[in-house]
């Protein structure tokens, strides 16, 4: 169990215990439990007693019941206090806009205990007339169980990869004469995902054998030769079986979406035993297409021009841009941040802590600012030719200004500009506000330009060509932000975004030294846009990026002399 998962047991009980009304302290002391866990520098499997009991926050009362969940995968008093819940409370807290608090006062005040009873309460205009909801807390309510209802069920890309792949590994393995493969949104890279698909060759009676050993799992059969292994707490398994002859047939048929495959059949011919999947492409006199780009039928038309260019790749990273540090919310200081970017490989690293309205972040003030510079420079002293450069996240607020004078803004090399406060505003609002944000020529990159949280919270409205069309009139750069709840800016607008000239930047958006592994999963979804390494900020080499900077800064001299 990772510290996350440990720390989510502490979690779920902190807000049981508000929602049956228990006592208040002792739910504080599980939630901050929580809070210390998911903060500790090295996960807990590698700890033994005497470092878990020792760590700040953690001691030995709370080391031990930390030691219970590793050991039975469970926590003894959370197991109670669930069986005490019905099951529809516990849904309700997927539910934005419901707290602890007001779960109480749904479950113990109105009765309801379902996510549809409380949606059909919603509808009849009850909860808005409850004290302390009201109208926009119901609106935000529904609206929040038909997304939560549209994505059960479904799993983050990079949360289900690793277990994929090593089952993939493990069924090789055990059936070393059999072909395997994943398919279907895996392979595509999508960022979310239903199923693991699973193309092989094997024996369908084989699979329900090696699977139904394992406790509590069901293997359902499929009329279309499908096997469907539910394991719980794991992905649902979807395998598609087929002959030895047929595999990469079928592979092609079920790595592509439903529109790439439509418009493929309606134009091209699907061999019926190719020899491996280049066959395919070259028997059509069609360019290889990479799985995560069997998206869309426009795609087939580059590939039958032979306009298909390289994506970009892992390695094409040279930089890391926008991190924090223990200056503000990160968990490492610059320097620990800088020297496992330089071993890792990088040839720059940009520090772009929290703005001063972040308060909860532990935003800089101008004072803190100066302080920081001072810092940077003297780390660039010893680490040269290795560079840092000094950047904010600075916050767009709500009329679209920046949370600094031309002044302060004037003292970073770049400046990335997010939304972070009041993400419910109607389209007009949404653009006003970034529109003038982009216009701002301080502004160097927009930051997760909508604020999503995949599976968890829908980006503010956007139209996306006139933000994508501003950028470009203004030099700015679009971030992809590659945190794995992010994903932001969607992939679906990079193509769009290169063809009007806008550069993007993979950034990870560390809080810390482990932040830097999600430059991955950025790379991973910006593939499936087509976006090269030549279009990609965080790929330029130190000298190409401090040539950008420079003519960054010719643009924000201008604001500055006036």
């Amino acid at each position: 169990m990772t510290n996350y998962e440990i720390a989510d047991h502490f979690s779920l009980l902190s807000r049981l215990m508000d929602i049956h009304g228990e006592n208040s302290f002792k739910s504080k002391s599980y939630s901050i439990a929580a809070f210390n866990i998911e903060k500790l520098p090295r996960e807990i499997e590698e700890m033994d007693d005497a470092v878990l009991f020792n760590q700040k926050g953690i001691g030995e009362s709370t080391g031990k019941k930390i030691r219970e969940i590793q050991q039975t995968g469970k926590l003894d008093a959370l197991e109670k206090i669930m069986s005490a819940t019905p099951p529809g409370v516990l849904e309700m807290l997927h539910i934005k806009g419901l707290g602890p608090k007001k779960i109480s006062v749904i479950w113990k005040e109105m009765g309801i205990e379902t996510l549809g009873e409380l949606e059909y309460a919603c509808n009849e205009n009850r909860l808005a007339s409850i004290k302390g909801f009201g109208a926009k807390t119901q609106e935000g309510v529904l609206q929040s169980i038909s997304y939560y209802r549209k994505n059960q069920g479904f799993h983050l890309w990079a949360d289900v990869e690793e277990t994929a792949i090593h089952l993939v590994t493990q069924l090789q393995k055990t059936f070393s004469g059999n072909l395997f493969a994943l398919t279907g949104d895996m392979r595509r890279q999508n960022e979310t995902v239903e199923f693991v698909e699973i193309v092989s060759d094997i024996e369908k009676e084989t699979v329900i054998r090696q699977f139904e050993a394992i406790a509590d799992t069901v293997v359902e059969e499929d009329p279309n030769n499908l096997l469907i292994v539910r394991i719980p707490q794991q992905p649902v398994i979807k395998f598609h079986l087929c002959a030895t002859a047929a595999f990469y047939h079928t592979l092609f048929a079920t790595t592509g979406s439903s529109e790439f495959m439509k418009a493929f059949l309606e134009k091209y011919i699907l061999p019926a035993t190719p020899e491996n999947e280049e066959v395919i492409f070259t028997n059509n006199n069609l360019s290889y297409i990479v799985p995560a780009m069997r998206e869309t039928a426009a795609i087939l038309d580059k590939a039958a021009t032979h306009t298909m260019y390289d994506i970009i790749m892992p390695p094409d990273i040279r930089g890391i841009i926008h991190s924090h540090s223990t200056w503000s919310d990160g968990l490492d200081t610059i320097e620990t941040m800088a020297k496992a970017a330089r071993d890792k490989g990088m040839e720059y690293l940009v520090i772009s802590d929290h703005s001063v309205s972040a308060y909860y972040a532990n935003g800089l003030t101008p004072e803190r600012i100066a302080a920081q510079h001072q810092e940077i420079d003297a780390i660039n002293a010893k680490l040269a030719p290795f560079k840092i450069f000094k950047s904010i996240e600075a916050d767009i607020l709500g009329d679209g200004n920046l949370d600094y004078n031309d002044k302060i803004l004037n003292t970073f090399d770049l400046v990335i500009a997010s939304v972070h406060s009041n993400l419910k505003m109607t389209l007009e609002k949404a653009m006003s506000r970034v529109i003038a944000a982009v216009r701002n020529p301080f502004t160097t990159i927009l930051g997760h330009p909508t604020g999503r949280l995949l599976l968890s919270r829908e980006g503010y409205p956007l139209d996306h060509k006139i933000i994508i069309d501003e950028c470009a009139a203004n030099n700015v750069v679009i971030e992809i932000n590659a945190h794995p709840r992010r994903l932001d800016i969607d992939w679906r607008w990079i193509e769009y975004a290169m063809e009007k000239g806008v550069l993007l930047s993979i950034d990870p958006d560390a809080h810390s030294v482990a932040g830097y592994q999600d430059v991955y999963y950025g790379v991973m979804a910006a593939q499936k846009g087509g976006l090269t390494a030549k279009q990609n900020l965080s790929s330029f080499s130190l000298k190409e990026f401090e040539e950008f900077l420079a003519g960054y800064a010719a643009k924000k001299q201008v604001k500055v002399l006036i």
